[in-house]
């Protein structure tokens, strides 16, 4: 299955304390005697992956000349999946007219999209934008916003899952319902399935609390997480449930292979943040998001975490462990 033509076929409540983890003095002078841009960053929630993109894309804007407190002033926000400490960020963002914020993970790019009509805005860690309704088209975006596809080879996932655990005939995925990228992989997996013998059981959550509850109601053989923001988060309470009926998962980032899933094939995600900060770049040089296709990632890196096997009772063949670029 060629999966981006599948995507394009388908396609605490805490109070808001807005303090910026860079550039908290604002509006300083550059050397030249410019004022600094203002960049806006508005992560969805921690986890590694994203905490990764973050990194990433300050990486590579400062490798450019582009750096904090000289240059630019770079704010960084993290609602911790609260939609409406989300909304609020989003609003203040747009009040504030920063010259560019970059969105990190699919609600933080919507909400983002929604009240910023103007100012550029690049995303990251979004499955499908399509689909999202960021943008027109993957090749020609058309408005304001721009960014990197994290989409990750779902049928390659589950190709990885049969060939560690052939015997697996059931898939169980437990998957937000409020996330779109998340029902667009679950979608990609059902078809994926079909051709694989497999059948697809899921279980939806709102929120991370509701993860282990959604993983114990499934009777499945297997479990395969995609890149879902709430169950990543809460990716331990999923294993522990695997660990405790002896069933394997295979995960989509290299965060959950780290921290007890079996194998992954996984999108770099400080790449992620570095191909961001690219386009970002480009744009605050005079490109113009409209016109910047949206880029993808073609190449994949093999984690696996033979411990964690071991503890869900399988054993990683050798032909896997060979192929391997990162072992934990």
């Amino acid at each position: 299955m060629n999966l981006r033509k599948y995507f394009v076929a388908t396609s605490a409540a805490a109070a808001l304390a807005l303090t910026a983890c860079g550039g908290a003095e604002g509006n300083q002078e550059t050397p030249s005697g410019d004022s600094p841009l203002e960049i806006g960053i508005v992560q969805y929630v921690s986890h590694d992956a994203l905490d990764a993109v973050q990194t990433g894309f300050i990486a590579e804007l400062e490798a450019a000349g582009y750096v904090d407190g000289d240059t630019i002033n770079v704010e960084v926000q993290n609602p911790e999946a609260d939609q409406a400490t989300l909304t609020q960020i989003a609003n203040q963002f747009a009040q504030d007219e920063k010259d560019l914020v970059l969105a990190i993970a699919t609600p933080a790019a919507q909400a983002v999209a929604q009240v910023i009509p103007e100012q550029p805005v690049v995303f990251a860690a979004v499955t499908d934008p399509v689909a999202a309704e960021l943008v027109a088209s993957w090749d020609a975006p058309g408005g304001n916003v721009t960014g990197v596809s994290d989409m990750n080879p779902v049928d390659g996932q589950l190709e990885l899952l049969l060939e560690i655990a052939p015997d697996v005939k059931t898939v169980g995925i437990v998957y937000s319902s409020g996330e779109i990228n998340s029902e667009v992989q679950v979608e990609a997996a059902e078809a994926a399935a079909a051709e694989l013998g497999l059948t697809i059981e899921k279980a939806a959550v709102s929120n991370s609390s509701e993860v282990q509850q959604a993983a114990e109601s499934l009777d499945v053989d297997a479990f395969y997480v995609p890149t879902d923001n709430n169950v990543v988060a809460a990716i331990e309470a999923l294993l522990q449930v695997a660990e405790g009926s002896g069933l394997p998962v295979v995960s989509s980032d290299e965060g959950s292979v780290e921290r007890g899933a079996i194998a992954s094939l996984t999108v770099d995600y400080e790449q992620q943040g570095r191909d961001a900060a690219i386009m970002a770049i480009e744009i605050l040089e005079g490109s113009e998001p409209a016109e910047m296709p949206v880029r993808v990632q073609e190449e994949f890196m093999l984690s696996i975490n033979p411990d964690a096997a071991e503890r869900m009772g399988v054993t990683i063949p050798d032909a896997v462990v060979e192929r391997a670029g990162n072992t934990f």
